[in-house]
């Protein structure tokens, strides 16, 4: 472990050394060969889909040497490939691109016997790039759907639940593709809990959700889908889908291994920062909410712990982890990580003593190629309360130099969220 300079020397520095710490953690490159078998005998496919999977296939074939297969990532997510094939798609609203490449990412499964093998790569952010509407849905019904979601402010778990229903691969569909191949899933946990199922709304693995929970999620969230969704999921539901539940025979010959997932990520910052003399609480890794209000809840706590350091204290260092939501009210283009820091700031009131850092580990905070914000004592507020109302922390931190860019971190286990808080001077 490098030496880390003291906090109290360059807060934000030192909160960023964190943040690049917990996503080192998470490199497919070095969790990866730990969780691969020798390489089995006969053919050998390798899918996969997620902001991580080209780097996972990358780590793949750097023990297995060249391989077959298809992963499908979010563009500038490439990375060398020896055998496997590498397509690019947008992200988090789906396009062409990701339509074609989910195609033959089946066809590619189609014929399989029961001597072959599949690897399949899964981190989040699959559930956007791989695309194929169940009959009677569009492209353009799909990218609606997403749209529609990422605004709403519902927790992702909710959100997972109707792109399960909308979609020929999802809710394990693709695993049961696979069949009756033996199947080896190797996912990058994103969500709180890391349930297989809910990562990249579980393509691989069983589920048990419904086409009427998710009519009923879209009526809680007031969700606007286009009126072909709705009659989609009802028709679902009348029907009897081809649900992939958890014990289904098709999934039989399959197995599961997180390979890297948000406590990890925290753990490895939360070394670093005890090497640091800082004191750690770890306030959990799987929070949940609107990000403006857990926020305040944070700022709070940070303040109360900072009203009661004695000079001669140790620097308390709050870690926590999960996924935010935004629900957009206003013109902006949101971005949980930064929403939660401008709220916080607006909240702590320059307070001299705290300092705060909330990031994406995928790079990229919403829609936006920022993965989050910092703000301390010295941010400017004059502006920042019109910026909340308009979900515009992005356009704020852009201007007064508060944006953390990292570019594709090639990685993905969630939100990444500290408040530093200084003893007195």
């Amino acid at each position: 472990m490098q030496p880390v300079s003291p906090p109290s020397q360059d807060p934000r520095g030192f909160l960023e050394t964190l943040f690049a710490a917990a996503v080192a953690r998470a490199d497919p490159m070095q969790v990866v060969a730990a969780y691969l078998p020798p390489r089995p005998e006969g053919r050998l496919v390798v899918i996969g889909a997620g902001k991580a999977s080209a780097r996972m296939a990358e780590a793949v074939e750097a023990v297995y040497g060249p391989c077959e297969g298809l992963v499908l990532t979010r563009y500038g997510y490439a990375r060398p490939r020896q055998g496997i094939e590498i397509v690019e798609a947008a992200h988090p609203v789906p396009d062409q691109a990701g339509l074609e490449a989910t195609a033959r990412l089946l066809d590619l499964l189609s014929g399989l016997g029961p001597e072959d093998h599949v690897l399949a790569l899964i981190s989040g952010g699959g559930s956007a790039l791989l695309c194929a509407p169940i009959e009677g849905l569009t492209l353009e019904d799909k990218r609606a759907v997403n749209a529609a979601l990422l605004a709403s402010g519902a927790p992702i778990s909710a959100m997972n639940v109707v792109r399960k229903q909308l979609s020929r691969v999802k809710g394990g569909r693709l695993g049961a593709a696979c069949a009756p191949a033996r199947l080896l899933n190797l996912i990058i946990s994103d969500v709180p809990g890391d349930d297989p199922s809910e990562i990249a709304s579980g393509p691989t693995v069983g589920d048990t959700s419904t086409p009427e929970q998710a009519l009923e999620i879209i009526e809680r969230w007031s969700i606007d889908v286009p009126e072909a969704v709705r009659a989609a999921l009802e028709r679902q539901g009348e029907q009897g889908p081809d649900r992939v539940v958890p014990d289904d025979p098709r999934l039989a010959r399959s197995e599961t291994r997180i390979v890297a997932a948000p406590a990890q990520s925290l753990e490895a910052a939360a070394e670093i920062a005890r090497a640091a003399g800082c004191e750690v609480r770890m306030l959990g890794d799987a929070l949940e909410g609107e990000a403006r209000d857990l926020a305040v809840t944070q700022a709070r706590a940070a303040r109360e712990i900072a009203e009661g350091l004695a000079p001669e204290a140790a620097p308390v260092l709050l870690l926590s982890g999960g996924e935010c939501t935004v629900t957009r009210r206003g013109q902006g283009r949101g971005g949980p990580n930064a929403e939660f820091v401008l709220a916080a700031a607006i909240e702590l009131a320059g307070d001299p003593r705290i300092h705060l850092l909330a990031c994406d580990t995928d790079g990229v905070d919403g829609a936006d190629e920022v993965a989050g914000a910092y703000a301390g004592p010295a941010t400017p507020l004059d502006t920042a309360k019109q910026a909340l109302r308009d979900n515009d922390a992005h356009g704020y931190f852009g201007r007064i130099g508060g944006q953390i860019v990292t570019g594709p971190t090639l990685t993905n286990v969630n939100d990444f969220r500290a408040l530093l808080v200084l003893p007195p001077v």
